[in-house]
Formats: C-alpha cells, sequence, structure tokens
C-alpha cells in the first residue's frame, strides 16, 4: 500500500515525499549577463534600479526598476531569483515572444515580493514590451508563482472508482474549493519526476504535443504558473476509504486547513470548479481512450 493510501500519513505529506523542484533548475548564470548593479538616487529616497542584457536583444539594454515600497533586498531578490530568470528565458525561447525580433523589451517594474521563508513566493511586475511594427505596447503585468504539479489519485474499492480531492480555504475568490492534491515546486532541488514518481504515477501532460512544452496554464493573461499534472490508480479498502473521508490534515501550523474528501470518479467532473481537476479528467480520459496508458501493476 503506498503513501497515499496509508490513512495515518497525511495526504500533504505528497510534498515530503517528492523533492519537488523548478523546471528551471537548467538555467544559467551566464544564460542572462547582468550589468553592475547601481541606484538611481532621487532627492526623496534611493529607487533601486539595474540594467541588464538579454542575448536576443544584445543592442538595447533593459530597465529593471522597483516600484516605491519595494526595499532594496527585495529587488535583489525579485532579479536572482529563479522565478524572473525563468520568465527571461521564456520570452527568449524558441516560441517566445522576442525570439523573431517583432517585439522588444524595454523596462520592468518591479512591483511586489511576497518571501516564503528565504525565498520568493509570489512576484508581481510590470514588463513593457512594445511590438515593433505598431510602435505599442503589448499587456504585459505580471503575477509570477513558477510551477507546480497535481495528482489526480483514483482509488477503486469494490467495483467503484473514486477520487481523492482537498477542500481548502481560497481566500482570493473567497471560498472553499474542492481540489486536487497540489504544491508549488521549490527553487533548484532537482527534478521532481524522480525514482519513486516513475514508478507509482503517469504524467498526464506529458502526453501532450512538446511544443506545448507539456504542461498546462492556467492563466496565461496574468500569471506564468504553468502545471504538471500526474495520475495515480490504485486500490483501497472500504474502511481506508471511510477513514480517508473528511480527514483533516495539511500544516495547520502554516494556516494549511485541509481537508479530505472521496468522490465517485463519475460525478468528479461535476463537484468541482477547480480547472486543475477538470484538465486532469480530460487528459485522463483521453489517454485512455486512445490506449496511452500504462497496464496497471499488480498490488
Amino acid at each position: 500500500m503506498t503513501l497515499f493510501l496509508q490513512t495515518s500519513i497525511s495526504l500533504c505529506s505528497l510534498r515530503e515525499r517528492f523533492q519537488f523542484s523548478s523546471s528551471s533548475s537548467f538555467l544559467h548564470s551566464n544564460s542572462i549577463e547582468l550589468r553592475s548593479f547601481s541606484c538611481k538616487m532621487s532627492p526623496d529616497s534611493p529607487i533601486p534600479s539595474q540594467s541588464i542584457t538579454i542575448p536576443c536583444q544584445l543592442d538595447q539594454p533593459v530597465e529593471i526598476l522597483a516600484a516605491p515600497g519595494v526595499s532594496y533586498s527585495d529587488f535583489r531578490n525579485a532579479i536572482d531569483s529563479s522565478l524572473f530568470k525563468q520568465w527571461l528565458m521564456n520570452l527568449q525561447s524558441e516560441r517566445g515572444i522576442l525570439a523573431n525580433g517583432a517585439m522588444s523589451l524595454k523596462r520592468v517594474l518591479i512591483q511586489g515580493v511576497d518571501m516564503f521563508g528565504s525565498r520568493i513566493g509570489f512576484l508581481k511586475f510590470k514588463a513593457d514590451i512594445y511590438d515593433k511594427q505598431t510602435g505599442k505596447k503589448v499587456p504585459g503585468i505580471v503575477f509570477a508563482r513558477g510551477p507546480a504539479v497535481a495528482v489526480l489519485i483514483l482509488l477503486t474499492c469494490e467495483g467503484e472508482t473514486y477520487a481523492v480531492l482537498t477542500e481548502q480555504v481560497r481566500v482570493p475568490v473567497g471560498k472553499h474549493m474542492l481540489e486536487l492534491p497540489a504544491g508549488m515546486l521549490d527553487d533548484n532541488e532537482g527534478d521532481f519526476v524522480g525514482t519513486a514518481v516513475r514508478e507509482d504515477m503517469v504524467d498526464l501532460t506529458g502526453f501532450l504535443d512538446p511544443s506545448t512544452g507539456c504542461r498546462v496554464f492556467l492563466s496565461a493573461g496574468g500569471c506564468d504558473e504553468e502545471i504538471g499534472l500526474f495520475l495515480y490508480r490504485g486500490s483501497a479498502s472500504k474502511e481506508t476509504i471511510a477513514e480517508l473521508q473528511g480527514k483533516e490534515t495539511g500544516l495547520r501550523d502554516h494556516g494549511e486547513l485541509i481537508k479530505v474528501h472521496v468522490v465517485p470518479y463519475k460525478k468528479l467532473w461535476r463537484v468541482t470548479a477547480d480547472s486543475m481537476t477538470l484538465m486532469a479528467v480530460a487528459l485522463y480520459e483521453m489517454a485512455q481512450k486512445e490506449g496511452l496508458l500504462p497496464s496497471l501493476k499488480p498490488c
């Protein structure tokens, strides 16, 4: 019986079992040339700023500024973060918006930084990117939070398939939400798809065309978050299903007030407004229809 089914262990230990990590671990310090740091001084207070040169527009340095209220240390953390570096890399990738030279990045305004301990959890900035043909600026408000993963857990019990969801408080929408077990990825700690994951799970987003990056985006108009959706299939007894139902879990000392719900899979697509759940169901159904899923290993 896997960790997910051991009711004495929180489902939230998903993050403890695997070394979640950012796909941006391939970033190298020499991928982006950072000029020496400088501060632009005003009569009232210093405003942190820095000029950078990126490979795709060597003749057009990019000015990075801190908005009022952003401290020197937060500014430095922002431009040194994997979130910001990954965003710059995305701009210059094969399908990036700066790749063909039709657009240019002129300025970035760092507007907000939320630290999760010693690392940046959320980063808010505004990018001035212009279309060279029209001279017009394209929408460029960015909420950066980096990659995450979610797992569609399906348990069979006496001929019925059940899905495991978590109920969490979601302040931005003002509601409790039923969601897939999920978690943000940490910075530069290796690859999420480790040995244990390869043995137990199927990467549903891995079935997407390579041109997509084999990840899904929840709100690409404003947020960089990319999601890897995984599938876990197992079996469980009636007793295990009953013990999971309503189980309280999460890092409660950190405000994670999580409750486990087990619902029949055939009702899953109707009981939640969580986009990750609905995308996982669609990918699972299509992969199953096209015979892409590996055979289940006997327990």
